[in-house]
């Protein structure tokens, strides 16, 4: 159980961080789809830098798992509140890939549980 633990850490820290980069470099791809959605300009450096961080945060908790489990719980959390920010936008399609990886980080949270 261990095993897949660590990869999905793995696997799951790669994606926050390729996901970080378009907003700490303010990618036109992704900020204007966030400022259609109402996300304010100065927040895309503190979003990137807490998704930099959660990655950071997961890592780490493969070799001290309460901090793991503590940043899968932050993931969690951030990408619900981006699910809700895409539904309250109106942006339903939209809200597909937060939702997925929110899942997807959902794992390493009860596999953190698990090898404790």
């Amino acid at each position: 159980m261990f095993i897949a633990y660590a990869v999905l850490v793995v696997v799951l820290s790669l994606l926050l961080v390729f996901s970080a980069v378009p907003d700490i470099t303010r990618d036109p791809k992704i900020t204007e789809g966030l400022k259609a959605l109402g996300v304010p300009d100065s927040w895309f450096l503190p979003l990137g830098l807490v998704k930099i961080a959660g990655a950071l945060g997961l890592l780490v908790g493969i070799a001290y798992r309460p901090l793991g489990i503590a940043a899968a719980i932050g993931v969690v959390l951030y990408f619900l509140g981006a699910v809700i920010t895409h539904l309250r936008g109106g942006d339903k399609k939209g809200s597909a890939t937060p939702a997925a990886i929110m899942l997807l980080a959902v794992a390493p949270l009860v596999l953190g549980f698990a090898t404790v």
